[in-house]
This record gives structure tokens, sequence and C-alpha cells, in this order.
């Protein structure tokens, strides 16, 4: 239900960062078996056990014990990604333009990977913070132990607390989205807007759901109401300029 003086007005717009999911999961098993020596049989299973049980595979591995290097993990999984294959999206970049306030990048990805992912989509420049791995595990390379500081990642709620304060955002007034509903609801939890990417229909944890995320104007329109505007303009403002995000994203998709 959209609101008369939307909370959008004053938004700090928080994103998520998506990647190639099916690739990733494939060279998660094979860190499995060629850097921990767990047998191939049994590399998948034990992923997605680490991940149910701990949020990923590098956490479960050091609270389990493996001294694995956050840096060699990182590498690893994401050195065999073809980045190649990545577009610039000229109808993703025109929609993030478009949209006035502030536009942080909140991901589990280390940093190297995120700018990376971005430079190729041709979108770094339309954000002003990355908030990433490194920035929510800060003294993970300090660690004497593997499961000295356990390894910190969304969609746990210090995850969130870490994000909110580097950001410096107030949640109420900022938008999270997140193609995981596990993240969505943690951010909920927390006090942020939510809206669920990836998927239509109605969820308890989302406030908005979306298809994809180039139909930001259509499933949120509230997003373009000016600051300061009296209601009448700022709903005249925004279907103008919606009106021109997706005219603009039509030639340039």
């Amino acid at each position: 239900m959209l609101q008369t003086r939307p909370y959008t007005e004053h938004l700090k717009f928080v994103g998520c960062l998506t990647y190639w999911q099916i690739f990733r999961l494939g060279f998660f098993a094979d860190f499995l078996v060629e850097k921990c020596g767990f047998p191939v049989t049994q590399a998948p299973t034990l992923r997605v056990e680490l991940f149910k049980t701990y949020g990923s595979s590098l956490a479960g591995l050091r609270l389990l014990g493996y001294d694995i290097d956050a840096d060699d993990y990182h590498s690893f999984v994401h050195g065999r990604l073809p980045y190649e294959s990545i577009k610039p999206d000229a109808q993703l970049r025109n929609l993030l333009r478009s949209i006035n306030q502030r536009k942080i990048i909140f991901t589990n990805s280390d940093q190297n990977h995120a700018m990376k992912a971005l430079d190729r989509l041709g979108i770094r420049d339309c954000f002003e913070k990355i908030i990433c791995f490194e920035t929510l595990n800060p003294n993970l390379s300090k660690s004497t132990r593997p499961d000295e500081f356990p390894v910190v990642l969304k969609p746990s709620l210090e995850a969130f607390r870490i994000a909110i304060d580097v950001a410096e955002i107030d949640p109420r007034r900022t938008l999270f989205l997140d193609d995981s509903l596990r993240n969505v609801a943690a951010g909920k939890a927390l006090g942020l807007r939510t809206a669920m990417v990836g998927k239509s229909g109605k969820f308890k944890e989302a406030d908005y759901a979306l298809e994809n995320i180039n139909s930001l104007a259509q499933a949120i329109p509230e997003i373009w109401f000016g600051e300061g505007e009296n209601e009448n303009h700022g709903l005249s403002r925004t279907r103008s300029q919606i009106d021109s995000v997706l005219a603009t994203a039509s030639v340039g998709a």
C-alpha cells in the first residue's frame, strides 16, 4: 500500500548484486574437492549443508576448523567466472541514473568481484558505496585460528546492522532489494523497507515483489516522488519521469 507522503521522499536506496549462481555452485563444490580434499561424490551435498547451516561454505569450513584464507577462497570461486560474458546493460544504467536517492551495493561478495561485475555492466558509477565481504569482516585476516572471528554475511542480523551503520541510513526510509527471501526477511526484521527481486506475488517478508530489477518503475513508482513537493505535483512528476525512464529503457534494451 502506497502512503500519501511516500517514504521514499528521503530514500536511501540499497541494492543487491546478483551474479552467476549456477556457475558459483559448481565452483564451490570444486573448492571443497581441490582445496579441502573432500570426495567428489560428497562435495555437492556438503556444499548444500554448509550453506543451510552456516550461510556459506567459507563460514562453515572456518567454524569447523579448516584454515581457509578468504582471499584464496574468493580468488578460486570468482576467478573462474566468465566475466567476459557480462555485457553493458544500458537499460539498467538508465534506470539507476533516473533515481536521485543514494544507491548502495550490499553484497556478500568480495570487493574485487563486485567491482568487476559492476564495471562489466557499466553501472559502478551509479552507486555511492559498496558494502561487501571485507566491510563485514574487517578482522578476519588478523585471526590466529579459523574460528576466532566467525564469518559475517547476509542474512545474519549482524551483517545488516554493520551495513546500516556503515551506510549511515535510517532503515525506515531505506528500500532494500534482494533476490533471496532469507535476506529480505532479515532486512525486514531490522526495519528496512523490502523488495523481493526475481519473484512475483505476495510475501510477508517483502513490502514489494518484482520479477526483475528493470520492472522497478512499474512496481515501486513512488521512488520517483520529488522531495518537498506537494502530493499532486509529486504524482504528476512521477508519471512523467517513469514514462521517460521506460521510453529510454525500451530503446536501450
